[in-house]
């Protein structure tokens, strides 16, 4: 393996990327050989070695025999680009015995030249079919022209094709404006339309890995009528799924995938399902099914469908029987422990064959009808297909398709004590509902070549899977059987726990859908898992409400200020507008009293940090929209020697202070103040990768933060927040964004705050340690 790992070093690839792919058993030998036949075996290029790298990681079952031939293609400058590589995969599967040099040259566009002027000539018809939706979207409806061109002038120079559609876009539009750049409309406080404008954009569907997949009737089929029938269903459309197993929330991820399946169907007017992968009862609970439903209808999404495996339960069984008839799945009796040792075992040695593998086909037709009819234990019978045991990929060491389970299904009752597997029902799945992208994480690499190998062994329509790098966040677990385990076992009050990173979390926590897409958008989609900081996604929500939020008063440790130079029954009615410089979020009008509160935070007894702007003794401090300052003169402590009242003056001889704290005055008559209680979240997990054995040596359970959620009982909002219901969000002045949560009684003006984040500059203190 060491050797291996510095062979793939001498081509380009990381250290760290090197070693991964040397201890991939199915990708390693082949990468070796593509290097060897390319003569890349003393080092090459780091633009041809990625050629290598893609060309191992891409090639399919078909093309295999054809490996050396392409990888000296590739040396040698034939196939120079990534999309050369591609379409020369896709000849060789085709080729047979041998390879024509002639039509594999004119297939994979080798030597073709597409001049500059064949360039500007397609880019201008392009423009000017795209003219009404440029002028009414402007370089918001860039992106999807260059995803035609690429089709269009497959083997043109990308980046001349960009370069020439930018000169003549901006020759056409002109310069970027407030109306185009994200970062002028940033600076510009247009936030709102940005962050939505992300939520919204397909540029990362025509950019990077995405642009790159095969349109729809370019998947090559065991026997081609069955692509013109496809063809004949779906008109030519793209078709996607997402499919979740409902055992579990959604979390984070999952807004990924959300957007990778709905957002690519909806960049080529196609149509996505919602498909249920419920083949596993004992984990499928009905709450599951809803909360899916909810959260993807919640990001803005609408299925064209909504379907479950189970709807196939019938249809499922009857190609088992057929497949065991073509003699491609046998009955066996072997235990768990048995299957591994076969497989192998801790030892990783050779794999043999169980005694069930060569049964008679009528005998495990038998069998399997004894299963279908409850004459077999959980766990006496399994189908398994018969697969290749001596193939280097564990997907084929004849997988399970059927087990045994007494257990009711939520929509076929006791109809059933067998169920499918995941490794059988998916790609059959995807196959009956016209699937043509296939789309799923890099986990399921390995299970590419046996998800193809059932459906041609049953030949039936084959779509294509593509897999794309997981999505993950610091500080937190993204596994649904982890998640699961904070919440049965008490370590946070549910599903929807703000502090877990699950969309039902999110939503409960105050972040905005647009937040969310935008933030997954934006990262792209590449083949590599990512971890990215959660202040990024922190960022995104923070933006958005900035600028969609109105802003209310909140003091979390209030106390008590009394002006001792006005009467007692002084009083001013101030009209407060809910979002400065924002005349249609509309004003509130606020009491301002002899008695009012203040933070603590906001007052020091000693004035002895030049940085402290805000009250002390013996000066004066702005109170937000009160037409005075006042000066605190002193203090009354408790017998503790906290401070339970600040005794001030309101100084009507001074005008306006140029720095302001925010105040909630006492006002029985404006039922004033709104006593609420606060949440203020941190992050669940102590160690940016809890589940790292050398950061966490004590396990991933044993760096949850004690601290991760603050209750403040008494804290304090202004009036502002009485027409306020479950959900809606707010910024508190200088204090955070907060959102109702459904805890609260609004009709009772009892209010429960979620503290979504923090005010920007106070994630940057916090960052600093302060």
């Amino acid at each position: 393996m060491a050797d291996l790992a510095e062979l793939f070093t001498r081509i380009g690839l990381s250290e760290a990327k090197a070693k991964e792919t040397a201890a991939n058993k199915k990708l390693a030998p082949t990468l070796e050989l593509v290097v060897r036949e390319a003569g890349a075996a003393d080092g090459t290029e780091k633009a041809t070695g990625a050629l290598l790298y893609a060309l191992a990681s891409t090639a399919t079952k078909g093309a295999l025999p054809h490996l050396p031939y392409l990888a000296r293609a590739v040396a040698a400058g034939r196939l120079a680009t990534s999309d050369q590589v591609s379409a020369g995969i896709k000849f060789a599967e085709k080729a047979g015995d041998s390879i024509d040099e002639a039509a594999f040259n004119e297939a994979c566009g080798v030597g073709v030249v597409v001049t500059p002027e064949e360039i500007a000539a397609a880019v201008a018809e392009v423009i000017a079919a795209a003219r009404p939706e440029l002028d009414e979207k402007r370089y918001q409806g860039v992106s999807p022209l260059l995803g035609q061109l690429r089709t269009r002038l497959r083997w043109a120079n990308s980046l001349a094709v960009k370069e020439e559609l930018d000169k003549q876009v901006l020759a056409l539009l002109g310069p970027k404006d407030e109306r185009d750049d994200p970062k002028a409309k940033a600076n510009a406080a247009d936030t709102e339309r940005r962050i939505e404008d992300l939520a919204r954009s397909s540029k990362f569907i025509f950019e990077g890995e995405l642009a790159r997949l095969h349109r729809p009737g370019e998947n090559p089929q065991i026997r081609p009528e069955i692509m013109a029938e496809h063809l004949k269903r779906t008109g030519g459309k793209v078709v996607t799924r997402f499919p979740p197993e409902p055992n579990g929330f959604l979390h984070i991820g999952h807004a990924k995938a959300i957007n990778i399946n709905f957002g690519y169907a909806a960049a080529f007017n196609g149509i996505t399902n919602l498909r249920y992968d419920d083949t596993n009862p004992e984990a499928e609970l009905e709450e599951y099914f809803v909360a899916i439903k909810d959260m993807i209808e919640w990001l803005g999404f609408k299925p064209s469908a909504i379907t479950y495996s189970s709807d196939h339960f019938q249809r499922l069984y009857d190609l088992a029987v057929e497949l065991i008839k073509r003699d491609k799945a046998y009955v066996c009796h072997c235990t768990g422990e048995e299957i591994h040792e076969h497989r192998g075992g801790e030892s990783k040695g050779p794999r043999t064959e169980c005694v069930h593998r060569n049964r008679p086909i009528e005998e495990s037709l038998t069998e399997f009808r004894k299963m279908k009819e409850g004459r077999y234990a959980e766990g006496e019978a399994t189908l398994r297909m018969k697969m290749d045991m001596q193939n280097p990929n564990p997907q084929f060491w004849d997988l399970v398709a059927y087990r045994v389970m007494y257990t009711p299904h939520h929509r076929t009752g006791e109809d059933w004590c067998i169920y499918p597997t995941y490794d059988y029902t998916h790609c059959l799945c995807d196959s009956f509902e016209d699937i043509t992208h296939s789309m799923c994480t890099t986990e399921f690499t390995l299970s590419r070549e046996s998800y193809y190998w059932l459906v041609d062994a049953l030949e039936l329509y084959k779509p294509v899977q593509w897999e794309y790098g997981r999505l993950n966040l610091t500080n937190s677990v993204m596994s649904k059987r982890k998640l699961n385990k904070l919440v049965t076992e008490g370590y946070v009050s549910g599903w929807d726990d703000p502090r877990m990173y699950t969309l039902a979390g999110l939503r409960r926590r105050g972040f905005t859908p647009e937040s969310i897409n935008a933030f997954v958008r934006e990262m792209g989609v590449t083949t590599a898992n990512t971890t990215i900081n959660a202040d990024r996604l922190e960022g995104y929500v923070r933006d958005h409400l900035n600028q969609v939020a109105p802003r209310y008063f909140v003091v979390l440790d209030p106390v008590k200020v009394t002006l001792t130079n006005v009467a007692a029954n002084f009083g001013l009615e101030l009209t407060v507008p809910n979002k400065p410089r924002d005349d249609s979020y509309g004003s509130r009008v606020l009491p301002f009293t002899r008695t009012f509160y203040i933070d603590r935070s906001d007052f020091r007894e000693l004035d002895n940090d030049p940085d402290f702007k805000r009250l002390v003794l013996g000066k004066t401090i702005g109170l937000l929209n009160v037409p005075h300052p006042i000066k605190a003169n002193e203090v009354v402590k408790d017998a503790s020697g906290k401070v339970v009242e600040i005794k001030a003056t309101y100084e009507t001889g001074k005008d306006r202070d140029k720095t302001y704290i925010q105040w909630i005055a006492e006002s029985p008559k404006h039922n004033s103040p709104v006593k609420v209680e606060a949440r203020l979240y941190s992050k669940l997990f102590l160690h940016a990768n809890p589940q790292s054995k050398e950061e966490v040596p004590g396990g991933w359970l044993s760096d949850l933060n004690p601290d991760s959620l603050q209750v403040v009982p008494g804290a304090l909002a202004d009036t502002g927040i009485l027409g306020l219901k479950v959900e809606d969000k707010f910024q508190a002045v200088r204090v955070g964004y907060f959102c109702v949560d459904r805890d609260s009684d609004v009709t009772a003006r009892k209010f429960v705050l979620n503290r979504t984040v923090t005010l920007k500059e106070d994630s940057k203190k916090d960052k600093k340690g302060n």
